[in-house]
């Protein structure tokens, strides 16, 4: 269900496409979902626990900050294919769920708060307190900016370079963080 709302989206997705997908008879489909709005809010918390797997695993597998900002940034070239031919899955559905007025949208746009106050923590550890959540914001509205051009234009040269462009900026963020910390001490 979550790869067929990704690529159809919301809208263009029936219960027969998902039902055929995983091979089983619509009644079973219906015996787990009684409607298409369960069946969406099923997609989202997967999705929400799927990140918050992601983002918990940077975090015991990386002692440093910038390093899991970094694999943050490196989502859009992991998945560029995906992205280039479908756009970023989070926001392609927060568009369409905004565009029908769908009650569901406060919850994905909850997988935005929670990398926005992931985002943020990895900033403040990396020494910039003060700016951590205007970074935290600047750097999701950068990577989705990226994602829907690279969708729009299917640019895989684009996309790797601002990719590249985000990380020289995160490195010239962390070199000033670190400035600022020797001139305290």
């Amino acid at each position: 269900a979550d790869q067929l709302l990704y690529r159809q989206g919301y809208e263009h997705t029936s219960f027969a496409d998902i039902a055929g997908a995983v091979q089983i008879s619509r009644g079973n489909f219906y015996y787990h979902f009684k409607s298409k709005n369960d069946m969406l809010a099923a997609v989202i918390a997967g999705r929400v626990a799927s990140a918050q797997a992601m983002l918990a695993r940077w975090d015991s597998e990386e002692s440093d900050p910038a390093q899991r900002i970094r694999c943050f940034i490196r989502i859009l070239s992991d998945n560029r294919a995906e992205i280039k031919r479908y756009g970023c899955p989070l926001g392609t559905l927060s568009d369409e769920l905004a565009k029908l007025g769908h009650a569901s949208q406060a919850e994905v746009n909850g997988q935005f708060t929670l990398y926005r106050t992931w985002l943020r923590r990895q900033f403040t550890l990396l020494g910039c307190k003060a700016e951590a959540d205007a970074l935290a914001m600047q750097l999701l509205a950068r990577r989705q900016g990226i994602a829907t051009l690279a969708n729009a234009f299917h640019d895989e040269k684009f996309l790797k370079h601002e990719v590249k462009q985000m990380c020289e900026w995160l490195s010239s963020c962390a070199a000033s963080a670190a400035q600022d910390k020797g001139r305290k001490n």
